[in-house]
This record gives structure tokens, sequence and C-alpha cells, in this order.
């Protein structure tokens, strides 16, 4: 129908705050918003488009806004990440690009990608048997010790602090994969932890927090608490060249200062929570996010439906 606004897929794991709050914010800018999950998409070649996607019968949304893809096997993931990379080759505008979600979710492709492109990050290791990570925990514990990490994590969920060597879990609890970063204690941490998220979208800083906690996982979702942060412009470009280095249209950049004041990129995310940005952000995080987001939907795509 002519002038309709544009139709987003908005994937979602569950319709929760973040979906909800998304969704009223496409729609208070003129556009129709539809949560999807990645997981009930699928493959179908006797469509036009060959997808199938629910809410959309036949057609395929004007855009997709990718918030989570869910948990699943290799596999199901696998499949989930083709479905979006197949409706970028359609010209449906997608974001985060599926290429940048594969790069964030997988926490040695992000310190690889933020390494070559110059920017400071805690040295970080991978390896892929007992033996090997042994190894790099008795060279490395001279230094301080180190974080493991989930490879595919998120939330500050699973991560351990490694002291010596018989603090490293057997090979099958970690999915074959040990992913080790030194421990970045920062320069406060007799007073408490403190690290810092900064939402960047299209090339441009959102809003950026301070998280503090009693523990050194510095999470929100496990009990930090946030503070408004005005950055100084150094940790800002920082942040925004961190964005760039994954290709990210929107994501959270987590950074940390060191003992001497240095700031450190610990992680990229491709599909940031903004819950506790909101709590010290005078104006509506997802109402600038879908502003920015349905800047990049090709106005030519509109008009051929309208047509």
């Amino acid at each position: 129908m002519a002038g309709a606004g544009p139709r987003i897929a908005v994937a979602v794991d569950l319709y929760d705050w973040h979906a909800r709050d998304l969704c009223a914010a496409f729609a208070r800018a003129g556009a129709k918003a539809t949560p999807i999950r990645l997981a009930q998409c699928g493959l179908d070649t006797r469509r036009p488009h060959g997808l199938a996607i629910p809410g959309f019968g036949a057609e395929i949304p004007d855009a997709a806004f990718v918030r989570a893809i869910g948990s699943g096997s290799f596999e199901s993931v696998t499949l989930r990440l083709s479905a979006l990379h197949a409706l970028a080759d359609l010209g449906v505008h997608v974001a985060n690009p599926a290429r940048t979600i594969e790069i964030c979710v997988d926490k040695a492709a992000t310190s690889l990608r933020l390494r070559h492109a110059g920017i400071p990050t805690p040295p970080t290791f991978a390896a892929q048997s007992l033996e090997a990570a042994r190894k790099i925990v008795r060279r490395e514990l001279a230094e301080g010790p180190l974080v493991l990490k989930p490879l595919f994590g998120a939330q500050g969920f699973g991560l351990k602090l490694i002291r010596s060597e018989d603090d490293l879990p057997a090979l099958h609890e970690v999915e074959y994969v040990y992913y080790l970063q030194r421990f970045v204690e920062g320069p406060n941490s007799v007073e408490g932890y403190c690290d810092m998220r900064f939402l960047v979208s299209n090339g441009e800083l959102v809003a950026a927090m301070a998280r503090r906690s009693a523990h050194w996982i510095t999470n929100i979702k496990l009990g930090a608490r946030p503070e408004r942060l005005d950055p100084d412009p150094a940790l800002e470009r920082l942040a925004l060249r961190a964005a760039e280095a994954v290709g990210a249209h929107f994501c959270g950049v987590d950074m940390i200062l060191d003992a001497a004041g240095r700031p450190q990129a610990l992680e990229v995310n491709s599909m940031p929570g903004w819950r506790g940005l909101q709590k010290v952000a005078p104006f509506s995080v997802a109402d600038r996010l879908a502003r920015d987001f349905l800047s990049r939907v090709a106005p030519a795509r509109l008009d051929g439906r309208a047509a």
C-alpha cells in the first residue's frame, strides 16, 4: 500500500523488555515492527524469495533488526545466520550484518579484529587442549591472573579467574576451547571494580556508562550499578574505532582502564542490551537506535513495494 511505513522484522529470543521497548520505538517512528525468532525461520525454495519467515507470509521484510539470534547447536545457529545473509543478498537492510554478528559472538575473532586495527586490548590467548592451556597459564601467570571466558557467551556468565593451572576446568567443560585474557584489575579495585560500556550507532556515540560492582564481573544483569559517563574524546574515538573494526552498525563496546589509567578494549557486543544505559540516559535509547536503523533502509525498496 502506498505510503505504508517500512516493515521491520525484529529478531528476538524472548519478547522481553528490550523487544517491547524497541517495537514501540519503531511504531513511534512510523514503522511496523514484527518480532520474529530466527529459530522459527527456515528455507522454502517454493517461495519467491526462498525463505520462510513467520509473520511475513510469502514476502520478506523491508529490514531486519537483530536483537538476538538465540542459543542452539552449531548447525541451527549457522542456519539462522544463513537466513540473515540471504536477506542481505536480497537487498534487505540487516543490522547488524550477519558477518558482524559472526565476528562478535566469537570472542577470538573479535580479539583478532581489535588487534589488527591497532586498538589496545589485554593480551589474549586461545588453545584447544588442556596441555596447551596449561602452558599458557604457566607462562603468563608471572604477569598476573587470567580470565577464562566462554568463546561464545554474554552477560558475564561463565567467566572464571585463573590463578593457577589447577583452576583450568576439563576440556569438555569449555566446549573444547580455552579462551584466556589477561585480567585487568583497574586503578580502583580496592574501592570496587569498574569498567565502561559505550553504545555506538551509525558511527556515533549514543550513550556511555560506568559499571561499578563489588565483584570483578561488572555486568548489570549480575548486579553491577550503572553510572552515567561523559567520556573524554580519546575514549569516544576508541569506542568508534572498535565498532568500525568489526563492521558494526550499532554495538556495545566494553572497555576498562588498567592500573596506569590506559584504556583497554575488552569486547564488542553486536546485540547489546541497553536497560542499564536507559537508567542513566536522559532520552529514549530505543528511539535513537530505531531512528538510526531506519535511516539506512533503502527508499527504493519501499517505493518498489508500494508500487
